[in-house]
């Protein structure tokens, strides 16, 4: 059962991997057109920078499950700070990943909070800031176990 809870986070892992791959490889040149106009002359290294995050933020979802809510709030950071990009691209009507008109590129503004949303549910990150911590009994203080005499 532990599997199939996991599966999306391997899957969202596998495609950041894939994606910052391809950051630094054949699509470079197409996100150094996402870049905001105020990054333009660091467009390259802002590119790069983003696939190395994104390889090491894939990487961490599929080996590191024990820091998988961190993981996942760190996702979750990446993908509101790289929205931007995605912002630029729209108001800018720039062409890239074949997105060639306003509509299409509005549409793929609409995908970037379901992005935060995966990283946040699929890692269990959203869940555990929800959950409430246990109250102590009442007359207890709770670092009482936490001192060299506890």
């Amino acid at each position: 059962m532990k599997i199939i809870k996991r599966f999306p986070q391997a899957i969202l892992g596998l495609m950041l991997m894939f994606t910052g791959v391809s950051h630094l490889t054949t699509r470079r040149l197409e996100f150094q057109a996402q870049v905001p106009n105020q990054l333009k002359e660091v467009a390259n290294f802002v590119v790069l920078a983003s696939g190395v995050a994104e390889i090491l933020l894939g990487v961490g979802l599929l080996v590191l499950w024990r820091y998988r809510q961190a993981i996942g709030w760190l996702t979750a950071i990446f993908f509101v700070a790289i929205f931007w990009g995605n912002i630029s691209q729209f108001v800018t009507g720039t062409d890239a990943f074949g997105l060639d008109s306003g509509a299409e590129r509005f549409v793929r503004l609409l995908f970037q909070p379901l992005l935060v949303m995966w990283a946040l549910l699929s890692t269990g990150a959203w869940g555990s800031w929800r959950s409430k911590p246990k109250p102590t009994p009442e007359g207890k203080d709770d670092l009482e176990g936490d001192t060299i005499y506890g």
